[in-house]
């Protein structure tokens, strides 16, 4: 049972809250049916990584594996009981090299969830308190934000030291992980009685956020004109590691294809093994692709035979080929090179085009944004961020389904194009 807010932070939290957005303020009154939410994402430039704003003004770091929010809990915060739901599936998302966690007494008989999680970024484990946090959001009719509403999501409580690495002015990370309960997207949906389901859009500018929606489509970007963008979906099986801790997302991934050619590496890779080893992982922590080295090394060579035609210039790491860019062409979709296919086992195909494989690093120089990561990387294929940058991805967690645009500059959009001005 968490703690009532001081009749003043409510009221504060509800101006910050306003300040969000530019027209008409919305009001929060007596809550109706909530059926969607709507927040913006920031990228942070510095260390290429994606923020979510929660309560308007703070800032939540977007782990799209991970299986819980964790944050510095505020003073005289309400416990959990560890016997509660909540805590039971906290617990089961453990990560197996983080220390067990015993439950322990506060106050005097009452058992209270203690749960330990990860920095996805420095890799350092932790444990606090389980608790509830009040936060308001804002409805969305798809369009525009529409009104506040008022929900709970489960947060660990987390030291000062465990915000190392996050990008500057984050408070926490917000886990999207595949989860019933815990996670922030199903946490929303359980508190606010609606499907769980979101979508994320990932903004490649610092000029303009890019959008998350919760809960029921549709899903309006400007220009006007456009309609509905989730009706541009494709549609493909979601898989799920047989590591029951890991909240991941994996797609189900035969071949990967450059300019139309299947590349040669052993393609079992893409197969979980039985240690649960392999897939092909989607991260919002990582921010280019990283390969297996038996994977990656046959990519680059497929890609450098591809582009044999255009000029190049000296590696800038952690690259390893790049490309002038006065030898490149332009198009809708980014720089005119050959397209990268991920070949999906039930015949979609996710299509990478020049905006999302070439990585402008300095004057005249792009490179290609696929990273050697060794021999040892546990996942076979990790899709980085900048992958998924102006591409749609709407996850339906419980029929295990993704649907994705993978780029939305082929309709003449981004992901800074939802119209955050209230619609009251």
């Amino acid at each position: 049972m968490t703690q009532q807010p001081h009749p003043l932070s409510l009221t504060l939290k509800i101006l910050f809250s306003l300040t969000l957005f530019t027209s008409l303020p919305l009001t929060l009154g007596q809550q109706p049916k909530v059926n969607a939410l709507v927040a913006p994402i920031k990228k942070d430039f510095s260390t290429s990584l994606y923020t979510i704003a929660l309560n308007s003004t703070k800032q939540f770091l977007i782990d799209l594996a991970g299986s819980i929010v964790w944050s510095a809990c505020p003073p005289n915060y309400g416990l959990v009981h560890c016997t509660a739901p909540i805590c039971n599936e906290a617990l089961a998302f453990r990560y197996p090299d983080c220390l067990p966690i015993i439950n322990g007494p506060k106050p005097p008989g009452f058992c209270r969830c203690i749960s330990s999680t990860k920095n996805p970024v420095t890799g350092a484990c932790f444990a606090g308190d389980e608790t509830l946090i009040h936060i308001f959001v804002a409805s969305t009719d798809g369009k525009n934000p529409t009104s506040l509403a008022s929900a709970d999501y489960v947060n660990i409580c987390a030291p000062q030291s465990a915000l190392a690495g996050l990008p500057p002015h984050t408070i926490g990370v917000a886990g999207f992980g595949r989860t019933t309960l815990v996670s922030l997207p199903a946490r929303l949906a359980w508190d606010l009685s609606f499907y769980n389901q979101f979508a994320l859009c990932l903004p490649s500018t610092r000029k303009a956020p890019g959008v998350a929606f919760f809960g029921a489509k549709p899903y309006h970007l400007l220009p006007p004109y456009l309609p509905d963008i989730s009706n541009f979906l494709s549609y493909t099986t979601l898989l799920k590691s047989p590591n029951n801790s890991d909240a991941a997302y994996y797609l189900d991934v035969k071949d990967i294809a450059v300019n139309g050619m299947s590349v040669l590496f052993p393609t079992h890779e893409l197969k979980f093994d039985s240690t649960a080893r392999g897939g092909f992982k989607l991260s919002t922590i990582i921010p280019y692709t990283a390969m297996r080295s038996n994977i990656y090394k046959p990519f680059i060579e497929a890609y450098k035979a591809a582009t044999k035609g255009i000029r190049r210039m000296p590696r800038v790491k952690p690259f390893e080929l790049c490309f002038d860019t006065r030898a490149l062409g332009s198009t809708r979709v980014g720089y005119s090179v050959p397209p990268i296919d991920i070949m999906l086992n039930d015949g979609k195909n996710w299509t990478i085009f020049g905006a999302n494989s070439l990585k402008d690093v300095r004057t005249n120089t792009a490179c290609l944004a696929f990273v050697n990561g060794g021999r040892k990387e546990i996942p076979a294929i990790t899709l980085g961020g900048f992958q998924m940058e102006d591409s749609l991805l709407h996850f339906d967690v419980p029929n295990s389904t993704l649907g994705f645009i993978p780029t939305l500059r082929g309709l003449q959009t981004t992901c800074s194009n939802f119209n955050f001005t209230s619609g009251v």
